[in-house]
């Protein structure tokens, strides 16, 4: 069973981000939420591909699982996989579970593994991690707590259950009272579309905030606790998460609240050995310069977008994994 709740022709159905049926690989239109909810179909590695580019697909789990599917789709049509990985591993530099989660479906399809077996493995292996992120992060959310979160780290950008959403997911089928403060996320506004369309499926109570108020809120005493996920955990423990993390693991430092990195093991790259290490993708500055297709700049204006940041291991107060909540010096202990 999935835990996406998703509204469809008025009925509820529980699916997945991303899954493979018929030789096709499907995935939830992510770009389209939350005011239609389509199905992309993917039916060759570049399809695959182009889905990541252009975020239909997004989130680092659920980009790894997507491209387990493209390996699986290559060999299915008999392709060389060695250029279909190097397609796929072209399409995101951040998000390490890309890497890791195609060369984990060749190794496997190395060892005889079926392909479609090998991705659906892979997939299935994400979805029960994060639910185990679920109930090991809910130890961290107490009953009444307000919560603030950045960007999207719920089912959409998973598979299921989510990351940083996954231990409000389960505090809140524990009968704890919690409220969300929610980021809408520019110049993407995954926070405001995606973040808020999970919480409001799953019944959650939430407010959506611009990303500069989450420093009025946290200095008044109105946010308990900070939840975000990540892209790439660098072997130190330092963080790679959407744009506007390591401003808010700033704030959450300065007025003590706790500030907590939810992600998978297979997040981490232990190959390297801190942050700044990690490569950080920059996307068309038509993302800034463009809302819903209208300029919001004048004639000629130019921009920058990076699409991620790097948090210090110092800035956070733990890292919940499905192996349990690590402080970032212990991260090492996992290798292997």
């Amino acid at each position: 069973m999935s835990f996406l709740r998703v509204v469809v022709d008025g009925r509820v159905r529980d699916i997945k981000t991303v899954w493979m049926s018929n030789g096709v690989v499907w995935l939830i239109e992510q770009n389209l939420l939350p005011f239609e909810v389509q199905f992309f179909k993917a039916e060759t590695v570049e399809d695959v591909a182009r889905a990541i580019e252009t975020m239909v697909v997004r989130g680092a789990p659920a980009i790894g699982a997507t491209a387990a599917y493209g390996i699986a789709l290559a060999a299915l049509k008999r392709e060389p996989l060695d250029e279909a990985a190097e397609r796929l591993r072209a399409t995101r530099p951040t998000a390490y579970d890309l890497f890791y989660a195609i060369d984990h479906v060749l190794e496997e399809i190395e060892k005889g593994t079926p392909p479609v077996k090998a991705a659906d493995d892979y997939a299935a292996r994400i979805s029960d991690m994060c639910k185990r992120i679920g109930e090991n992060g809910d130890e961290v959310i107490r009953n009444g707590d307000s919560i603030l979160t950045h960007c999207n780290a719920g089912a959409l950008a998973t598979v299921d259950h989510g990351t940083a959403l996954a231990p409000m997911r389960e505090a809140h089928r524990n009968g704890k009272k919690i409220f969300v403060y929610v980021d809408e996320t520019r110049p993407r506004l995954q926070g405001a579309k995606l973040t808020a369309w999970e919480l409001s499926n799953e019944g959650i109570n939430y407010a959506i905030i611009v990303d500069n108020a989450a420093g009025r809120l946290m200095q008044s005493g109105e946010v308990d606790v900070v939840i975000v996920g990540a892209d790439r955990i660098a072997a130190n423990g330092d963080v790679a998460n959407k744009i506007g993390t390591y401003e808010k693991a700033l704030i959450a430092k300065d007025n003590s609240v706790p500030f907590y990195v939810a992600a998978p093991t297979s997040t981490i790259d232990f190959s390297l050995p801190e942050g700044q290490s990690i490569p950080i993708e920059e996307r068309s500055e038509s993302e800034v310069l463009y809302i819903g297709g209208r300029s919001i700049a004048p004639k000629g204006s130019k921009a920058r977008n990076p699409a991620f940041d790097v948090t210090s291991k110092d800035l956070i107060t733990g890292i919940i994994t499905e192996r349990g909540i690590y402080k970032p010096y212990e991260l090492r202990n996992l290798q292997g």
